[in-house]
């Protein structure tokens, strides 16, 4: 049987000694004087690293182990993108950085960034998981990386948004080009055995929503000076979505059971909603109200979108990205708008706030037309397509030793 599967040992092996041997000589020549490394980096920067990357490495590595047949690629190929996104990411962050200052910054606040840039790569590879082979993964993820750094670049430093704001772009980027690059790939049938979890992978599934539950506050205010009245703002918009999320399941089953599938993705909305305007609420009650929309959002997405994706779009979410993070970022982005126009008590809408919507609609327009290309590019012969009847398999990609025994 492991005979019918396809060999990646003389592509993607190579693909990433290319890609390592690439960010070597570059970094030889971008960062080849060690004094523009920054020795000022204080604990608290290094503690923020490492909530990021508990994020990216735990969080979103159980949190897409909800295919019962996918769990080995799930978690392993989830840390080979990130290790390396993160070193793309980092080369991007300072190339955008040296176009406009003319210095390079090889300090750990560029780390943080570079690693809460990958955050658009995961949510991506959720919407099209179990449908790419680790070629695919890596192309999207290179691609994606430089994309979305210059998306972000163009909105710090042409439209004018807060490098915070421009940062929490990071979900509707990664949802809405995971969802066009997911509509170039063909749909799985509705009945596939392979297509479903189990009472295990759900268990480690929510795992992983436990874990981002966690940290999210920390990815919040990595990039704020002034961090408590974010954290504290993002746990209250988590602790309330949570609440609801509860509530609501209850409500919407027929036999009134709580469903793993809507805890999954409606606890998080409030984070991800909250984390635009977290820095300007003042008052507790609001960050919880949008905490409730954004889970309330979250839940009804899922039956609505899913029924309109589906048979109207032709577009399959693996796991549910656009839910999950896209509407809650756009509620988000839109609420801090919302609360930059009473902030300035007008009523007109001034400079900023245009800005601010223009960010909005360029940031998914980029990541639309750009995930169109990607998936028509992941499509190509020389990147080895997967068929739809091998589509959420581990054993094409992972050794089983319990096979090769009989069991």
């Amino acid at each position: 049987m492991p005979s019918t599967y396809l060999s990646f040992r003389c592509s993607v092996l190579w693909l990433i000694l290319s890609l390592e041997a690439v960010f070597i000589v570059c970094s030889y020549f971008l960062f080849s004087d060690r004094h523009i490394l920054s020795y000022s980096d204080r604990t608290i920067t290094y503690l923020a690293w490492q909530d990021v990357s508990h994020m990216l490495i735990f969080g979103f590595g159980f949190f897409l182990m909800f295919l019962k047949r996918y769990s080995f690629s799930s978690v392993g190929f989830n840390l080979l993108i990130i290790v390396l996104g993160v070193q793309c990411s980092l080369l991007m962050q300072n190339v955008s950085v040296f176009l406009k200052e003319g210095k390079l910054k090889g300090s750990l606040e560029s780390l943080i960034e570079a690693a809460m840039s990958m955050v658009a790569v995961i949510i991506s590879i959720g919407a099209v998981l179990g449908k790419t082979n680790p070629m695919q993964s890596i192309v999207m993820t290179i691609v994606e990386i430089i994309v979305f750094c210059m998306s972000r670049w163009i909105n710090t430093y042409i439209l004018e948004v807060s490098n915070h704001v421009s940062m929490m772009h990071v979900h509707l980027f990664g949802a809405y080009f995971g969802l066009a690059v997911s509509s170039r790939f063909s749909e799985p049938s509705p009945r596939a055995e392979k297509n479903a979890s189990t009472p295990k992978s759900d268990l480690l599934s929510m795992l992983g929503t436990l874990f981002l539950w966690v940290f999210w506050p920390s990815f919040n205010s990595a990039l704020i000076v002034e961090k408590h009245k974010v954290i504290f703002n993002t746990c209250l918009a988590l602790a309330v979505s949570a609440v609801t999320a509860f509530a609501l399941s209850g409500l919407i089953t027929k036999d009134g059971k709580f469903r793993m599938t809507h805890i999954h993705s409606a606890a998080l909305a409030g984070g991800v909603t909250v984390g635009y305007a977290a820095e300007s609420i003042e008052y507790p009650w609001i960050a919880m109200i949008l905490g409730l929309l954004a889970s309330v959002m979250s839940i009804l997405g899922s039956l609505c979108l899913q029924s309109c994706l589906h048979p109207t779009l032709k577009i399959h979410d693996a796991s549910g990205v656009h839910f999950t993070f896209g509407l809650p970022a756009v509620f988000g982005a839109l609420a801090q708008v919302l609360l930059c126009v009473i902030e300035t008590k007008s009523l007109s809408f001034d400079c900023e706030v245009i800005l601010n919507i223009g960010a909005i609609c360029f940031t998914i327009s980029v990541a639309l037309i750009t995930g169109l290309i990607t998936g028509l590019i992941l499509n190509l012969k020389l990147l080895k397509p997967i068929p739809v009847s091998k589509y959420f398999e581990d054993q094409m990609y992972w050794e089983f030793p319990h096979l090769a025994v009989g069991f």
